[in-house]
């Protein structure tokens, strides 16, 4: 137990944080321009969609991980509410400003893809509106948090919005087999029936991994901001800010 206490607790993930940040932009910054060369230059038009198609490399990963990271944040809130674990809030908090920018980037590029393959910006399709709520859901939570000026009340009311919200989750998922719709099924978890030719799939996958990194790198940057901001009365926070003021003037 004093072993796992050690590993949750605050200056031992601040440091863990400062190890893995510069591996998460590097690996972020590699993976996207590598992914978007190959998606750009390496990939042949698609027989039906032409050049148009190109816009998957940057809709499904965005989209993906849009519901990714709300699975991240309903698991740190069960475990915040069932545990009071401080590190799985400021993972929740850190995480919701980026889910919310990869579901408008999800529904940006959706239209824009939309509009030459379908005549149309938007309409309102099982899986356009369920994204859309879930653009909802993630401003809710950030509203919410920014609302309620006690810590603790606003962690505890976005912890059970986060876990209600959760149902619109395997709603956008299987919405393209429940309901009839004019979006595509799925692309990425269809394995046993490949969707995508190799050589369009594996730019597919290198951005995914980009994103995936660039998400890794936010959440560093923000957990670390959140940790010292609750922690500022802290011995090692104090150290922190010596060694900085020693290394300035030096």
């Amino acid at each position: 137990m004093n072993r796992f206490n050690q590993l949750i607790s605050p200056r031992f993930v601040y440091r863990c944080l400062n190890r893995l940040l510069p591996w998460c932009l590097s690996f972020s910054v590699i993976l996207l321009l590598l992914g978007m060369g190959l998606g750009l230059f390496g990939v042949p038009p698609d027989a039906q969609q032409g050049d148009g198609f190109r816009m998957i490399y940057i809709h499904v990963p965005a989209a993906f991980l849009s519901l990714g990271i709300y699975s991240i944040i309903f698991c740190c809130s069960v475990i915040y509410l069932v545990w009071s674990l401080k590190i799985a809030d400021i993972c929740a908090k850190a995480s919701a400003s980026v889910g919310a920018l990869y579901t408008l980037i999800a529904l940006i590029s959706g239209a824009l893809w939309g509009k030459p393959m379908w005549g149309t910006w938007w309409i309102w399709d099982a899986r356009l509106t369920s994204e859309l709520v879930l653009l909802f859901l993630y401003w809710s939570y950030l509203g919410l948090r920014l609302s309620i000026r006690e810590e603790k009340r606003a962690a505890k009311a976005a912890a059970l919005l986060a876990i209600v919200g959760m149902i619109d989750i395997p709603l956008i998922h299987f919405s393209v087999e429940w309901w009839t719709t004019l979006h595509q099924g799925a692309t990425l978890l269809k394995f046993s029936k490949p969707s995508i030719a190799t050589e369009m799939l594996i730019p597919l996958l290198i951005m995914l991994a980009g994103f995936s990194f660039f998400y890794g790198t936010i959440l560093c940057i923000r957990m670390r901001s959140e940790l010292l901001k609750r922690e500022w009365r802290s011995l090692w926070v104090s150290e922190i800010v010596l060694n900085i003021q020693l290394n300035t003037k030096a």
